[in-house]
């Protein structure tokens, strides 16, 4: 009779028990010579028995069919063979009409066309085993999963933009930014920001400054729009499968606040921010209609006039198309501009000089800030270890444990946030003063003499809440220019 030897092995720790490939092929062929068996071909694998890996199993299965004498299958075990009832419908047909026969060398047990209900009974339990092992090990791979998300570890490859990071046995133990990419995702995320970008123009930049994905080809419009959807990179991991959440270990590439703000200006840009493109519009996903708050969408009228309309998506709040003009939406601009232009240059310095006068006043007031913040960070990670406290002398059920822990691990994150904010604001306060006033002062000079994206970079500077009441645009300028003008419009500036 002719056989086919099948080996397997799944695990590093199989191997050190005796179940190495090897070990198992020079066993089963000894057996067949023993048994006076001859063997056809040998079928070695290495692969997980929860993977549907199962080529080699078929290409047995279809070796079997195609022969016109039996075949005797000559296995390690029965957890070598199979780990489920689904096999054995296969292996069963094929035993019943006499193609096969099963050698399983450790259990001594032979699967043929006339076994009794006793040997059947001795497969169909072993097969019970294999499958019990199966459950055993993925309920093993939940929890473990379990414990490194509570632990703040991530359960997959971190995205582009990160590292994985081995020890000597090959073992993942941190995640880092990835040296050669990390700073092209924050250019990414602050290019976004601006307001003044599409997918499409990101992806452009990025190409141009030589960001590639990790297999080293040009970046794709959905991994642009996937990077700028990830939150992974201020700090929540996500998982797909579970649709879960929870604060990582690892460093943010970015605040909260940067990816909030992008998500706003998507949220402006509508479903497909590329689409427009092609054709610029200074006030595009800037205007939003007065009343239901949709997008103003712009169009060409005659190829050269510029008409701005809401897009209706709210018919039972806005059902009316009113076109404006863009020169109307300009007006109101013009005017803010030359309001910036006409402040003398002897007011701006006065302005300077006062704010140079209260910048004790706002060293104090970062200090006290960060002090502040940092107490209470303190005073949360001392009830964190309370909270630990109370869940081992079992006062609080694991349930109430999980939920403040949550609360409170979330608030040392906003607590990080508003640290960084305050420091960044020192960082900046000393090259702000000067320039930003200076800046006020010409902007009606660079919004004329530039082309339309940087138009709508300066917009995106000056302005907030634009809105369209009818023909008329309504908006509020942003900090700190709201008060230069303020400011520029009182008589004196400097006491004493």
């Amino acid at each position: 009779m002719k056989a086919i030897i099948l080996a397997r092995v799944s695990t590093e720790d199989q191997m050190q028990e005796g179940y190495s490939i090897p070990a198992q092929l020079q066993r089963a062929r000894e057996y067949c010579q023993r048994k006076s068996l001859i063997i056809q071909s040998e079928y070695p694998f290495d692969e997980s028995s929860t993977k549907d890996q199962r080529k080699k199993f078929d290409k047995i299965i279809e070796e079997v069919k195609k022969s016109k004498e039996t075949i005797a299958l000559v296995v390690e075990t029965v957890d070598r063979l199979q780990r489920s009832f689904k096999e054995s419908v296969m292996l069963e047909e094929l035993r019943k009409t006499g193609n096969l026969e099963i050698h399983f060398i450790r259990e001594n047990l032979v699967i043929h066309k006339d076994s009794n209900s006793s040997e059947i009974q001795r497969w169909d339990l072993g097969v019970f085993v294999a499958k019990s092992y199966v459950l055993q090990l993925s309920d093993n791979v939940k929890r473990s999963f379990e414990a490194k998300r509570r632990n703040g570890e991530i359960t997959c490859n971190p995205p582009i933009g990160y590292i994985n990071v081995y020890d000597n046995a090959g073992k993942r133990i941190d995640v880092i930014p990835d040296p050669d990419k990390a700073h092209f995702i924050q250019k990414m995320f602050e290019l976004y920001a601006t307001g003044n970008h599409s997918t499409l123009t990101i992806r452009q930049e990025m190409i141009k400054i030589g960001f590639r994905s990790k297999a080293g080809k040009k970046l794709a419009l959905s991994m642009i729009d996937k990077i700028l959807n990830d939150t992974f990179y201020y700090g929540i991991a996500y998982s797909r499968t579970k649709k879960i959440s929870w604060n990582h270990k690892y460093k943010p590439l970015i605040t909260r606040e940067l990816f909030n703000r992008c998500q706003d200006i998507r949220k402006g840009w509508g479903k497909k921010p590329f689409q427009y493109a092609s054709k610029p519009y200074i006030f595009r996903g800037l205007v939003r209609c007065g009343k239901c708050g949709c997008a103003m969408s712009p169009e060409t009228a005659k190829g050269k006039f510029i008409y701005y309309s809401c897009t209706n998506a709210r018919k039972s709040i806005c059902d009316e198309k009113v076109y404006v003009p863009e020169k109307d939406f300009l007006k109101p601009i013009y005017e803010v501009l030359d309001a910036f232009e006409s402040i003398p240059q002897k007011k701006i310095d006065e302005i300077v000089e006062a704010l140079r006068k209260t910048n004790e006043n706002k060293d104090l007031y970062h200090k006290e800030a960060i002090k502040s913040l940092q107490s209470e960070y303190n005073a949360i990670q001392a009830r964190l270890s309370r909270l630990t406290d109370l869940l081992l002398d079992q006062s609080i059920t694991k349930e109430d444990y999980d939920k403040k822990l949550k609360e409170m691990k979330e608030k040392q994150y906003e607590i990080n946030i508003q640290v960084e904010d305050h420091t960044r604001a020192d960082e900046n306060y000393y090259i702000t003063a000067s320039n930003v006033l200076n800046l006020a002062k010409r902007a009606k000079e660079l919004f004329i003499s530039s082309e339309i994206p940087e138009k709508r970079a300066i917009l995106n500077y000056l302005l907030q809440n634009c809105t369209a009441n009818g023909k008329k645009l309504e908006f509020s300028l942003r900090s700190p220019f709201n008060h230069i003008l303020e400011f520029a419009n009182q008589p004196t500036w400097l006491r004493g």
